[in-house]
């Protein structure tokens, strides 16, 4: 078998030296912050980003460029016989369909997964692409298992603020402007192609049952586990530079779900952090990789 490559983008919360650590290559996201150029983790930290969120700065997200993405497959494949590439969730962006496109080109030897995740589960995504290539299995083999497991994970998360989701239109002002007077706590779910509303709690406390009973209901209901989540990874994300929500967060999880020792805990990708604001917390499941 050939050695083969795994790229994602910085979606997914792995930074340029986790990737050196892990032996994945990261595409970095663009962002447009009053009509200036960034690429997150190389021009952009999560400090400056937040910063320029709290002066309400015009961002603006955008693809990677095509020379960016055909470059590094170019590179890679100097070295590698084939790369596999895991693009933030088609549901969400565009550049999935563009790396497809542009991986027509390459006559079978960079592969594309439409893998429907972002933020932790992406991430977990590509390293359980890292660990399949040095299984031996081949570009081809990994992107079938990746699109086939696609749907076997979860996120839930809620937010400190509704401004905005209405700033980007993704809810109406008015009914943003009720969710900040009764100070309602949303809910919302991602599950492969779209983010959308699953509950409104009164209380931050509500909010955090509501987001670990949906974990638990997704593993019994949809993805053959229990209530502990056997077999499951159980993932933290979080947007802004305040960890002490988080490191309680943290806490609730693990003793929600007390077999699992291992709980990353990352912060949100700037492209979702910027549509939702600072102060989010989420909880997230993965299927385990199954025994290669």
């Amino acid at each position: 078998m050939g050695r083969v490559a795994i790229v994602t983008d910085s979606n997914s919360g792995i930074t340029q030296t986790q990737a050196g650590e892990l032996g994945i290559h990261i595409i970095p996201m663009p962002f447009y912050i009053n009509g200036k150029l960034y690429y997150e983790d190389l021009t952009l930290s999560q400090e400056e980003f937040y910063q320029h969120l709290n002066e309400k700065a015009e961002i603006s997200t955008s693809m990677p460029a095509m020379p960016d993405v055909t470059g590094l497959w170019d590179k890679l494949l100097k070295t590698y016989d084939a790369v596999v590439h895991i693009p933030m969730s088609s549901g969400l962006s565009s550049s999935c369909q563009t790396a497809q496109m542009l991986a027509q080109d390459y006559d079978g030897r960079v592969q594309v997964v439409d893998n429907k995740r972002i933020s932790v589960t992406q991430r977990q995504a590509a390293l359980d692409a890292k660990a399949l290539a040095q299984a031996g299995w081949s570009a081809e083999k990994i992107k079938s298992y990746l699109e086939e497991t696609a749907m076997t994970s979860s996120i839930y998360i809620t937010l400190s603020t509704l401004y905005y989701l209405k700033k980007g239109g993704r809810i109406t002002p008015a009914a943003a402007a009720l969710g900040t007077l009764l100070r309602l706590k949303p809910v919302l779910q991602l599950q492969g192609e779209r983010l959308d509303a699953y509950t409104k709690s009164r209380t931050l406390k509500a909010a955090k049952s509501a987001m670990i009973e949906g974990i638990r209901k997704d593993c019994v209901e949809r993805f053959g586990s229990d209530e502990q989540a056997t077999g499951m990874d159980i993932m933290i994300a979080y947007s802004g530079t305040d960890k002490t929500e988080v490191n309680q967060w943290e806490q609730e999880v693990r003793e929600a779900f007390p077999g699992h020792d291992e709980i990353i805990v990352n912060p949100l990708s700037l492209s979702v952090s910027c549509h939702i604001g600072p102060g989010a917390i989420a909880v997230t499941c993965s299927k385990k990789l199954e025994e290669i």
